[in-house]
């Protein structure tokens, strides 16, 4: 049986691969790593721990010697990183949090990785790796920085990345390049576009908007609420990782498109209508500094080169999550009460 690292497990997207791979992957074992910072929910994961090929580690991926005892003890065949802060909105106040654990985390997981897996760790010149395994950071594709009205993000775009937290991402994956052509670490990026889906922390668009709506509270909506972005199912995400995971050719990055681009305010319209709620709630706010306008991927790279295809269209998607997010009122209120308020005061008021 293989064994694999999963950090930030406990996370929306992390939670849903590790569901995905104990559902369909019985030949793997997970050891999910998670902090447990405002994003992390063990709730999430409920339903899978007291699966026997499910072990939970609650660290930090900063802390060398957890990272190091857990190699130790354990044959890791592959770590998957979604450990990372991801809100944009919080990279602007606290852009120091997101350089530490989206670049230096990323390193010291790179680190052990290197020392575990390496068949010579103590010579520099050495390339050789046990076999079988591989390091795949999970990235974003806010790191090309922003399109105009028309043209895609292919894995050639060069990085321009426009936020503190796009910028931390993109220096995460340079790392991974650099360890790749340096030591010949087994490494495989992917950078995705806008996720939706069950258990995603209500800062985030789509969960934010059906909450509110069944509140009846304002609908804060950035500017214009024109900035574009190409949605992808969590579940597509999460199947797409696999693909690169299994097939992936090491050292290349892939893309992971859902092939939806829709206006923001085009996504609070389809939620207000599938809730009932008003149209009178969209409240337009301030928007936030450096947003970037358009985001769209090309995905020819995996569909071509590994055979994946997204399975939902946008309508299935959009229609099941926000039945999701209505039959499980208890999973984000749990999440929006205490501290949440003061945040979402300060992000909207």
């Amino acid at each position: 049986m293989n064994t694999m690292l999963v950090t930030g497990g406990a996370g929306f997207i992390g939670s849903n691969f590790v569901k995905l791979v104990l559902g369909e992957y019985r030949d793997i074992r997970v050891i999910n790593i998670d902090a447990l910072t405002y994003a992390g929910n063990l709730e999430n994961l409920k339903d899978v721990e007291e699966d026997e090929n499910y072990s939970f580690v609650h660290g930090d991926i900063c802390d060398r010697e957890l990272i190091k005892e857990i190699f130790s003890k354990n044959k890791i065949d592959y770590v998957v990183n979604f450990a990372a802060e991801s809100h944009v909105d919080r990279s602007i106040t606290n852009p120091d949090v997101f350089v530490k654990t989206n670049v230096l985390g990323t390193q010291v997981l790179l680190d052990e990785a290197k020392r575990a897996w390496k068949l010579d760790p103590e010579d520099k010149y050495s390339k050789e790796y046990r076999e079988g395994v591989k390091y795949l950071q999970v990235s974003t594709d806010e790191v090309y920085g922003a399109l105009g009205k028309t043209g895609f993000f292919t894995e050639t775009t060069p990085l321009s990345p426009n936020s503190p937290y796009s910028a931390s991402k993109a220096s995460a994956d340079m790392l991974v390049k650099a360890y790749y052509t340096t030591f010949g670490m087994p490494v495989n990026i992917t950078r995705c576009s806008n996720n939706y889906g069950p258990y995603q922390f209500p800062e985030k668009l789509i969960p934010l908007m059906i909450n509110n709506c069944t509140k009846k509270e304002a609908l804060p909506v950035y500017g214009d609420g024109m900035q574009i972005r190409d949605w992808l199912h969590v579940s597509d995400h999460c199947r797409g990782i696999m693909t690169v995971l299994e097939k992936g050719r090491l050292g290349e990055v892939y893309n992971i498109g859902g092939n939806n681009e829709k206006a923001n305010i085009e996504i609070v319209g389809l939620v207000i209508e599938k809730t009932g709620a008003s149209r009178d709630l969209i409240k337009y706010v301030k928007d936030r500094p450096g947003h970037d306008r358009r985001y769209a991927i090309d995905n020819t790279k995996i569909t071509t080169e590994l055979g994946w295809t997204p399975r939902y269209t946008f309508e299935e998607g959009i229609e099941e999550t926000v039945r999701w997010y209505l039959e499980n009122p208890s999973w984000i209120n749990n999440i929006t009460s205490g501290e949440y308020q003061n945040y979402y005061k300060k992000m909207y008021n």
